[in-house]
């Protein structure tokens, strides 16, 4: 029952990432104001619960604590914004989620390890050709220098 859920959400997360990556203008908005909100949910939320579990009702804020549900809805609606989006796990690991999204690549967390390893193999690959061809590249400009 669970499985479904979680592969029907996985999918779309992907949709929306590819679709916004084309667009990173836009991404980097949703994704400011969901970090935004998000943060500022858990900082309200645990104003809320520390001022009502240690009864520090007496203390002066800036903050209207009169009602826990300003920080939770900013936290839902930080959370909804990121989630889909794929920032969420991004916003905590790392930044690669649009290059990932433009080459239509997995996510680092959904890669085995003998996936990474390939890669990084592959890379190492491309980068002795690339030393290769600018050592070739100088010889040439030397005996076309010498001519």
């Amino acid at each position: 029952m669970i499985e479904p859920l979680i592969k029907f959400f996985d999918r779309m997360e992907d949709r929306i990432r590819g679709n916004l990556s084309h667009y990173p203008i836009t991404y980097a908005i949703i994704g400011g104001i969901g970090v935004v909100l998000f943060w500022r949910g858990v900082w309200h939320t645990a104003d809320y619960v520390s001022l009502y579990f240690l009864s520090q009702a007496d203390v002066v804020s800036t903050t209207d604590f009169g009602n826990i549900w300003d920080g939770l809805i900013s936290l839902v609606i930080g959370s909804a914004l990121l989630l889909p989006t794929g920032l969420f796990v991004s916003f905590f690991i790392g930044d690669n989620i649009i290059i990932a999204g433009l080459k239509r690549e997995k996510k680092l967390a959904e890669k085995t390890e003998f996936e990474i390893e390939t890669e990084k193999e592959e890379l190492d690959d491309v980068r002795g050709i690339i030393r290769k061809m600018a050592s070739d590249v100088e010889e040439i400009k030397s005996k076309l220098a010498g001519k």
